[in-house]
Protein backbone atom coordinates (compact mmCIF):
# COMPACT_ATOMS: atom_id res chain seq x y z
CA UNK A 1 0.00 0.00 0.00
CA UNK A 2 1.66 3.04 -1.00
CA UNK A 3 2.34 5.70 2.11
CA UNK A 4 0.55 9.00 3.10
CA UNK A 5 2.44 12.31 2.90
CA UNK A 6 3.02 13.76 6.15
CA UNK A 7 1.65 17.16 4.94
CA UNK A 8 -1.55 14.95 3.90
CA UNK A 9 -4.70 15.50 5.49
CA UNK A 10 -6.70 12.15 6.16
CA UNK A 11 -10.12 12.80 6.18
CA UNK A 12 -11.85 11.53 9.49
CA UNK A 13 -15.13 9.35 9.69
CA UNK A 14 -16.72 11.39 12.39
CA UNK A 15 -18.13 14.77 12.24
CA UNK A 16 -16.35 17.45 14.21
CA UNK A 17 -18.21 19.11 17.14
CA UNK A 18 -18.85 23.06 16.01
CA UNK A 19 -20.17 23.97 19.98
CA UNK A 20 -19.03 23.90 22.99
CA UNK A 21 -21.89 21.57 23.97
CA UNK A 22 -21.55 19.38 21.46
CA UNK A 23 -17.64 19.39 22.35
CA UNK A 24 -18.06 18.30 25.85
CA UNK A 25 -20.46 15.84 24.96
CA UNK A 26 -18.45 14.22 22.34
CA UNK A 27 -15.35 14.71 25.05
CA UNK A 28 -17.50 12.29 27.62
CA UNK A 29 -18.32 9.80 24.84
CA UNK A 30 -14.70 9.78 24.03
CA UNK A 31 -14.21 9.49 28.01
CA UNK A 32 -16.89 6.52 28.11
CA UNK A 33 -14.98 4.76 24.83
CA UNK A 34 -11.76 5.05 26.42
CA UNK A 35 -12.68 3.27 29.67
CA UNK A 36 -15.06 0.45 28.02
CA UNK A 37 -12.50 -0.61 25.42
CA UNK A 38 -10.02 -0.82 28.68
CA UNK A 39 -12.20 -2.79 30.50
CA UNK A 40 -13.28 -4.51 27.53
CA UNK A 41 -11.16 -4.47 24.67
CA UNK A 42 -12.73 -2.43 21.31
CA UNK A 43 -14.28 -5.67 19.62
CA UNK A 44 -16.14 -6.37 22.11
CA UNK A 45 -17.42 -2.56 22.43
CA UNK A 46 -21.00 -1.73 21.58
CA UNK A 47 -22.33 1.87 20.51
CA UNK A 48 -25.37 1.19 23.05
CA UNK A 49 -22.60 0.86 26.07
CA UNK A 50 -21.04 4.04 25.27
CA UNK A 51 -23.84 6.18 24.86
CA UNK A 52 -25.34 4.83 28.64
CA UNK A 53 -21.55 5.63 30.18
CA UNK A 54 -21.62 8.54 28.73
CA UNK A 55 -25.56 9.64 29.51
CA UNK A 56 -26.16 10.51 25.89
CA UNK A 57 -28.95 9.12 23.84
CA UNK A 58 -27.70 6.33 21.08
CA UNK A 59 -28.96 9.25 18.58
CA UNK A 60 -26.91 11.85 20.15
CA UNK A 61 -23.76 9.30 19.64
CA UNK A 62 -24.51 8.28 15.95
CA UNK A 63 -25.20 11.97 14.93
CA UNK A 64 -21.04 12.50 16.02
CA UNK A 65 -19.86 8.54 15.67
CA UNK A 66 -21.62 6.60 12.96
CA UNK A 67 -20.15 3.29 13.75
CA UNK A 68 -17.71 1.69 16.07
CA UNK A 69 -14.93 2.43 13.70
CA UNK A 70 -14.99 6.41 13.52
CA UNK A 71 -14.90 6.19 17.57
CA UNK A 72 -11.66 4.28 17.00
CA UNK A 73 -10.41 6.71 14.77
CA UNK A 74 -10.83 9.58 16.82
CA UNK A 75 -9.00 8.04 19.79
CA UNK A 76 -6.67 7.14 17.23
CA UNK A 77 -6.31 11.05 16.14
CA UNK A 78 -5.82 12.31 19.87
CA UNK A 79 -2.86 9.88 20.64
CA UNK A 80 -1.35 10.80 17.49
CA UNK A 81 -1.86 13.96 18.16
CA UNK A 82 -0.10 13.91 21.44
CA UNK A 83 2.60 11.83 20.70
CA UNK A 84 3.88 14.17 18.03
CA UNK A 85 3.74 17.32 20.29
CA UNK A 86 5.66 15.15 22.85
CA UNK A 87 8.17 14.08 20.00
CA UNK A 88 8.49 17.33 18.47
CA UNK A 89 8.99 18.76 22.08
CA UNK A 90 11.85 16.55 22.96
CA UNK A 91 13.75 17.01 19.90
CA UNK A 92 13.55 20.76 19.30
CA UNK A 93 16.37 21.80 20.70
CA UNK A 94 19.31 19.11 20.51
CA UNK A 95 22.06 20.42 19.10
CA UNK A 96 24.74 17.42 19.42
CA UNK A 97 24.91 13.34 19.62
CA UNK A 98 24.88 13.04 22.56
CA UNK A 99 22.09 15.48 23.21
CA UNK A 100 19.99 12.87 20.43
CA UNK A 101 21.00 9.84 21.97
CA UNK A 102 19.76 11.55 25.38
CA UNK A 103 16.61 12.92 23.76
CA UNK A 104 15.27 9.36 21.76
CA UNK A 105 16.43 7.44 24.26
CA UNK A 106 14.04 9.00 26.91
CA UNK A 107 11.23 9.01 23.99
CA UNK A 108 11.29 5.34 23.63
CA UNK A 109 11.63 4.29 27.07
CA UNK A 110 8.35 6.81 27.36
CA UNK A 111 6.68 5.13 24.37
CA UNK A 112 7.21 1.63 26.11
CA UNK A 113 6.03 2.47 29.32
CA UNK A 114 2.59 4.08 27.44
CA UNK A 115 2.00 1.02 25.80
CA UNK A 116 2.22 -1.29 29.07
CA UNK A 117 0.20 0.92 31.06
CA UNK A 118 -2.24 2.29 28.56
CA UNK A 119 -4.67 -0.73 27.34
CA UNK A 120 -6.54 1.27 25.09
CA UNK A 121 -3.32 2.49 23.22
CA UNK A 122 -2.35 -0.73 22.73
CA UNK A 123 -5.93 -1.84 21.48
CA UNK A 124 -6.28 0.68 18.98
CA UNK A 125 -2.67 -0.04 17.76
CA UNK A 126 -2.99 -3.53 17.16
CA UNK A 127 -6.09 -2.39 15.46
CA UNK A 128 -4.78 -0.41 12.80
CA UNK A 129 -3.60 -3.19 10.85
CA UNK A 130 -6.34 -4.59 10.15
CA UNK A 131 -8.18 -1.44 8.88
CA UNK A 132 -6.49 0.10 5.69
CA UNK A 133 -7.42 3.86 6.82
CA UNK A 134 -6.21 3.62 9.88
CA UNK A 135 -3.04 1.91 8.97
CA UNK A 136 -2.83 5.36 6.87
CA UNK A 137 -3.37 7.51 9.31
CA UNK A 138 -0.19 5.45 11.64
CA UNK A 139 1.89 6.18 8.49
CA UNK A 140 1.54 9.54 8.19
CA UNK A 141 1.89 10.02 12.24
CA UNK A 142 5.25 7.85 11.35
CA UNK A 143 6.54 10.57 8.23
CA UNK A 144 5.59 13.41 10.92
CA UNK A 145 7.55 11.78 13.30
CA UNK A 146 10.41 11.31 11.06
CA UNK A 147 10.43 14.89 9.74
CA UNK A 148 11.22 15.85 13.61
CA UNK A 149 13.81 13.56 13.41
CA UNK A 150 15.57 14.48 9.75
CA UNK A 151 15.56 18.26 11.58
CA UNK A 152 17.82 17.13 13.91
CA UNK A 153 19.82 15.35 11.75
CA UNK A 154 20.39 17.61 9.11
CA UNK A 155 21.96 20.03 11.96
CA UNK A 156 24.18 17.59 12.99
CA UNK A 157 25.15 15.78 9.44
CA UNK A 158 25.10 18.96 7.24
CA UNK A 159 26.67 17.21 4.56
CA UNK A 160 24.45 13.80 4.40
CA UNK A 161 22.23 13.02 1.45
CA UNK A 162 18.91 14.40 2.94
CA UNK A 163 17.42 11.55 0.87
CA UNK A 164 18.68 9.18 2.99
CA UNK A 165 18.34 10.75 6.10
CA UNK A 166 14.66 10.99 5.42
CA UNK A 167 14.72 7.24 4.35
CA UNK A 168 16.46 6.22 7.82
CA UNK A 169 14.61 8.29 9.77
CA UNK A 170 11.18 7.36 8.69
CA UNK A 171 12.15 3.49 8.90
CA UNK A 172 13.61 3.63 12.48
CA UNK A 173 10.53 5.16 13.09
CA UNK A 174 8.65 2.07 11.66
CA UNK A 175 11.02 -0.23 13.16
CA UNK A 176 10.40 1.51 16.51
CA UNK A 177 7.06 0.81 16.34
CA UNK A 178 7.47 -3.10 15.23
CA UNK A 179 9.62 -3.70 18.01
CA UNK A 180 6.87 -2.57 20.63
CA UNK A 181 4.13 -4.28 19.22
CA UNK A 182 6.58 -7.31 19.75
CA UNK A 183 8.33 -5.82 23.46
CA UNK A 184 4.40 -5.62 24.81
CA UNK A 185 3.72 -9.33 23.25
CA UNK A 186 6.21 -11.30 25.29
CA UNK A 187 7.65 -11.82 28.57
CA UNK A 188 8.18 -8.05 30.40
CA UNK A 189 12.26 -9.35 30.62
CA UNK A 190 12.57 -10.60 27.37
CA UNK A 191 10.40 -6.99 26.37
CA UNK A 192 13.13 -4.86 27.76
CA UNK A 193 16.00 -6.55 26.17
CA UNK A 194 14.53 -5.58 22.64
CA UNK A 195 13.56 -2.05 23.54
CA UNK A 196 17.25 -1.87 24.80
CA UNK A 197 18.62 -3.58 21.33
CA UNK A 198 16.23 -1.48 19.31
CA UNK A 199 17.85 1.58 20.94
CA UNK A 200 21.26 0.65 20.02
CA UNK A 201 20.93 -0.01 16.74
CA UNK A 202 18.55 2.74 15.81
CA UNK A 203 20.94 5.46 17.30
CA UNK A 204 23.93 3.73 15.55
CA UNK A 205 22.19 4.47 12.38
CA UNK A 206 20.78 7.61 13.01
CA UNK A 207 24.58 8.51 14.13
CA UNK A 208 25.70 7.45 10.49
CA UNK A 209 28.31 4.83 11.87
Amino acid sequence: MEGTPANEQIASPRRAPSQQRSRERVERMLAAASALIAEQGSDAMRMGEVADRAGVSIGSLYQFFPDKRAIIWALAERYTAESQACISAALADVSDVEGLNQAFSELVEIYYGLFLAEPVMRDIWSGTQADKALRQLELADSRANAEFLVAVLKRLRPGADPVALETAAFLVWQMGEAVMRLAISVEREEGDRLVAAYKRMALRELAGD
